[in-house]
């Protein structure tokens, strides 16, 4: 391990080396770079809101990190359902356009701001980002900044943030997951339905419910209990076979599911919304469907609540993040999945790479359903020519 663990390190200062040397070398007068001129890079970049035509690639002043800031030369970006939304405008307080889109990649520390300690130049690292991360570099607080493991690549780094730790949270913060449970997940084939599946597994008889597109049941059937149709009646198949309900239910889709989820609960049992994926109906958002997906949510009566022994719940990470200053306790939560990755006991699936210059095809195939595991934007890769 010592000696694997040697040669990578000696194989990132090649990379930066092979980096610095090809910037230096770009010494024509149109790609030159004088002293004191500002360094650009590749980046995705949403002029505004709506469709997929919104996105391009483009070149963008390279960031310097700010004190308390790491620089990473970014290898992978991770791709969530979050970011359809956020292209859509489909979220409360949208930023401003344009912007970088992305919450989490994974890369070569390159440059160190002021007063960071516990990293050096050249460490392999996964990070969150609060926007930009679909870059060649990206600068972000050291407090969102996690150490890879020698023998993770960078595309599964890049898959391993958002969904294990939501997936953790939901199951072990929030709903206090016991040995001998019941849980339903939705888009059991996605990212954070498979890393639920995974963590479940880490607890003794946890019975595992979930729903899919039917072609994606073969590939993910041994991790799951028991699979349904995603357009099935599961309500039924799951009393069916549990006649009192489910202890958990996670809930990314909302509308007509969410009370269908809390009618599935048993007592004592929680339900958690953490996304809102049947408000994206098409490529740009649609005021009808939003309404209809929202008027189709069945209103929550505390009393009955309370009657019920009931527990209703959101979670949203990236607001645990980066407006609620909860980043101890997510580190905290990153140690204990790094030490269950290091055990062998869970590992990001990958479904995909794209270049930067996919991502609309790349956004597509989330959009479709068609994912099974986690889609990754690949810095280095160059696009997949065009078939004639």
């Amino acid at each position: 391990m010592a000696k694997e663990g040697a040669q990578r390190a000696e194989e990132t200062e090649q990379m930066i080396e092979k980096e610095g040397g090809k910037e230096a070398a770009e010494g024509s007068p149109a790609g030159s770079l004088r002293a004191g001129d500002t360094k650009e890079m590749r980046a995705v970049v949403l002029s505004g809101f709506g469709g997929l035509n919104k996105l391009r690639v483009s070149k963008k002043a390279m960031p310097e990190p700010q004190e308390g800031e790491l620089k990473i030369r970014v290898k992978a970006c991770g791709l969530n359902f979050i970011d359809l939304m956020v292209r859509q405008g489909n979220i409360d307080n949208p930023p401003k356009t344009p912007l970088v889109p992305g919450f989490e990649c994974s890369g070569i520390v390159e440059a160190l701001g002021d007063s960071v300690k516990g990293f050096e130049i050249g460490d392999r690292v996964m990070a969150f980002v609060n926007y930009n991360a679909w870059a060649e570099v990206v600068c972000t607080p050291v407090e969102f900044v996690y150490k890879i493991p020698d023998d993770m690549s960078f595309s599964e780094a890049a898959a391993f943030p958002m969904n294990f730790v939501t997936a953790y949270m939901m199951l072990f913060e929030v709903a206090n997951l016991r040995e001998g449970m019941s849980v339903l997940v939705h888009s059991a084939g996605g990212g954070v339905g498979q890393a639920v599946a995974q963590l479940c597994s880490t607890i003794p008889n946890v019975t595992v419910f979930g729903t899919a597109s039917s072609f994606k049941h073969e590939a993910i059937k041994d991790s799951v209990t028991h699979l349904f149709d995603r357009n099935a009646d599961y309500v039924q198949e799951v009393k069916r076979i549990s006649t009192d309900g489910v202890d958990i239910v996670l809930d990314c889709l909302c509308g007509e599911n969410t009370g269908k989820g809390l009618s599935l609960l048993k007592p004592l049992g929680t339900y958690i919304l953490y996304g809102s994926s049947n408000m994206v109906t098409g490529e740009t958002k649609s005021f009808f469907s939003f309404a209809k997906s929202w008027w189709q949510v069945e209103k929550v009566n505390p009393i009955k609540l309370y009657e019920e022994n009931k527990v209703i719940a959101g979670f949203s990470l990236l607001n645990l993040l980066f407006k609620q200053n909860r980043g101890g306790l997510i580190k905290g939560v990153m140690d204990k999945l790094l030490n269950l990755y290091n055990n062998k006991k869970i590992k990001p699936m990958v479904d995909s790479l794209w270049a930067l210059e996919e991502v609309k095809e790349a956004m597509q195939r989330i959009h479709d359903r068609g994912n099974i595991g986690k889609l990754i934007l690949d810095v280095e890769k160059a696009p997949t020519p065009l078939v004639s």
